[in-house]
């Protein structure tokens, strides 16, 4: 009798499409393949099999990146577009701010005398 794991999250199930992965993985092996089959044999005469062989590695590993990667159900993308947000874009010390109510309905408060005294005294 076959033994088939259920997983407990079916959030996290993701559709097969070829040979046990997903879209994504799909199209980024298959670009991947489309960048480093060719590099490889274009250097191969001029640097030898084996850093022709390296080469098309280094070529090809973003892409295998951009396919297999995920940190917290999010593709490497997007946790690139964050960490770039973060290190560039944004404050590097973010400064404390309360949103007291008491102390804005206290300045509301003393606005307000302030207009009367100002409108009562014409």
């Amino acid at each position: 009798m076959a033994y088939v794991t259920i997983p407990k999250d079916l959030s996290r199930v993701q559709s097969k499409i070829l040979f046990g992965l997903t879209k994504r993985q799909v199209i980024c092996f298959g670009a991947a393949a489309m960048v480093g089959v060719p590099l490889f044999f274009l250097v191969k005469p001029s640097l030898g099999t084996t850093t022709s062989a390296l080469c098309m590695i280094l070529v090809m590993l973003p892409f295998f990146l951009f396919a297999m990667y995920e940190k917290n159900g999010q593709p490497l993308e997007v946790f690139l577009g964050y960490l770039i947000q973060n290190k560039f874009f944004r404050p590097k010390v973010r400064v404390y701010q309360t949103n007291n109510l008491y102390s804005a309905l206290m300045r509301q408060h003393a606005l307000e005398r302030e207009v009367k005294k100002i409108v009562f005294q014409n």
